[in-house]
């Protein structure tokens, strides 16, 4: 949302404070008003005390009387409940009128929490990559090769950015993209951590089949699929991608496959939520957005994600995206 989006939203919610206090002042009002006049005449007596004209009882300005006794603990009820009325209403305004700065710190959360753990890996691999390059250089060999890998990762960094803030702003890029291209830069970024982590990453004949998701969502997804499988896999160990077609739905089925120790049966229901981990690898510390990112993002583009199999021999993530019409 713009800075001019927020504005009406906060005036708009001004608006409906106001309205509901005036309204329900009002009515508390009126209506304790109303009481009070209705116990005053059934309460009430008159007296006769004005000019007399004629015979008997033709009494003109006769007054009516209210014993105090009577009256005052009405008056002291109705001011009392008053009182609670008002306060009630005061407490349930002061919810609405913050309800939307709840909504914008939750969306500042989601969004810091998001770009974190986005971020990370990208910028993980950049690290990765600098060391190679001076490991390269201290041994005077080429650095040409680590050092363009450097750039494309930086434009990725600038790219997922970019995604995340236009999601942030409740946008979407729009587009299609190739799957096979998806796969092969969500393992060329994440090449230098499978090789610190003695995994082999493997991708299986692509072939070339277009989804309607643009190319960073794609890749995104992608390199969060294949980073949590190079953490749950032990070193020797390879993780292997595939692309295929499920012609029932005619949905694009990516898969990939670790050789961890699986997924436990109680992990399984919430594996897809925010901030659920699983047993941890020892590696680099997971914050449990990953898979979860990767659903939102998928069901955004009319797509979906799943556990197809979990075992003590690995687990097969299957990632189905709508192909492009």
């Amino acid at each position: 949302m713009s800075v001019d989006d927020d504005r009406r939203v906060v005036r708009r919610a001004a608006l409906r404070v106001g309205t509901l206090v005036a309204s329900a002042s009002a009515v508390a009002i009126a209506l304790g008003v109303g009481i009070l006049v209705a116990v005053l005449v059934s309460g009430a007596r008159t007296e006769g005390g004005g000019r007399h004209s004629g015979g008997a009882g033709g009494g003109i300005g006769d007054r009516f009387v209210v014993d105090l006794d009577d009256v005052l603990p009405w008056v002291l009820g109705l001011g009392l409940a008053g009182v609670i009325v008002l306060g009630l209403v005061g407490w349930a305004a002061a919810r609405w009128s913050v309800r939307p700065l709840d909504e914008a710190l939750r969306r500042q959360r989601r969004f810091v929490s998001d770009a974190s753990h986005e971020l990370r890996t990208p910028l993980t691999a950049l690290t990765s990559r600098i060391q190679i390059v001076q490991r390269r250089q201290s041994r005077g060999e080429a650095t040409d090769e680590p050092l363009e890998q450097l750039r494309h990762d930086a434009q990725i960094l600038d790219d997922v950015l970019a995604d995340m803030l236009l999601t942030a702003e409740g946008l979407a890029h729009a587009g299609t993209s190739r799957v096979d291209d998806g796969v092969r830069a969500a393992v060329a970024t994440l090449s230098s951590l499978a090789e610190d982590a003695g995994v082999t990453v493997r991708a299986e004949e692509l072939p070339r089949i277009t989804v309607g998701v643009p190319p960073v969502t794609l890749v995104r997804m992608c390199t969060a699929l294949l980073d949590n499988a190079i953490g749950h896999s032990p070193a020797g160990s390879t993780v292997t991608l595939s692309v295929g077609v499920d012609a029932d739905t005619d949905t694009a089925v990516i898969r990939v496959q670790d050789t961890g120790s699986g997924i436990r049966d109680d992990d399984l229901p919430r594996i897809f939520d925010r901030f659920a981990r699983g047993a941890e690898s020892g590696r680099r510390r997971g914050f449990g957005l990953g898979l979860a990112l990767v659903r939102e993002a998928a069901t955004r583009y009319g797509g979906r994600i799943d556990v197809e199999s979990s075992s003590p021999a690995g687990t097969v993530f299957a990632l189905r995206l709508p192909r492009a019409r």
